[in-house]
């Protein structure tokens, strides 16, 4: 039942359809559970250091992705879309309040007239470099819970689900 003599809100859950399913087995059940709490309570931390800038999630993931390519922190618009798995109308969206916010411009792609690329301004690098700076901060303090040995297992362990999941399995 409850890992370290600890009882969860999943636990009660799982128990109770243990009680009322004794056919079925609750396992997964109890990992997808917790794996959905988790998302949830580390989506709505995430998101709250964004706030705190003044940005969406989908917006600071622009601007990463331009400051992360290097110099000259350029991209055209359809890599960033396909790069975040995004409609091009939905990064139609998020780079004109990104360019409204003076954070990103969009300039002639010198190498096709009839093409643009969105170009990180000064002020859009220096609010990433902050903003990136506070979200690993975050990611670090989310983590603190678990011992350095812990941290390389569920790393091991979340590759090895995510590889499968990806894989079609």
């Amino acid at each position: 039942m409850a890992a370290q003599g600890k009882v969860d809100r999943v636990d009660v859950i799982v128990d109770q359809w243990s009680r009322e399913r004794p056919d079925l087995p609750t396992e997964a059940m109890g990992i997808f559970g917790r794996l959905g709490r988790v998302a949830m309570l580390l989506e709505a931390a995430i998101n709250a250091t964004f706030d705190r800038h003044g940005l969406q999630r989908g917006e600071f993931d622009v601007l990463a992705a331009l400051r992360r390519s290097g110099a000259p922190f350029e991209l055209n618009p359809s890599v960033l879309a396909e790069t975040m798995m995004l409609s091009r109308a939905g990064m139609t969206g998020r780079l004109d309040r990104l360019e409204g916010a003076g954070l990103v411009r969009r300039i002639a792609d010198s190498a096709d007239r009839r093409s643009v690329r969105v170009a990180l301004t000064p002020s859009g690098r220096s609010l990433v470099d902050i903003v990136v700076a506070d979200h690993v901060e975050n990611e670090e303090r989310l983590l603190s819970v678990l011992a350095a040995k812990d941290r390389r297992e569920l790393d091991r362990i979340s590759r090895l689900l995510l590889a499968g999941l990806e894989a079609g399995t």
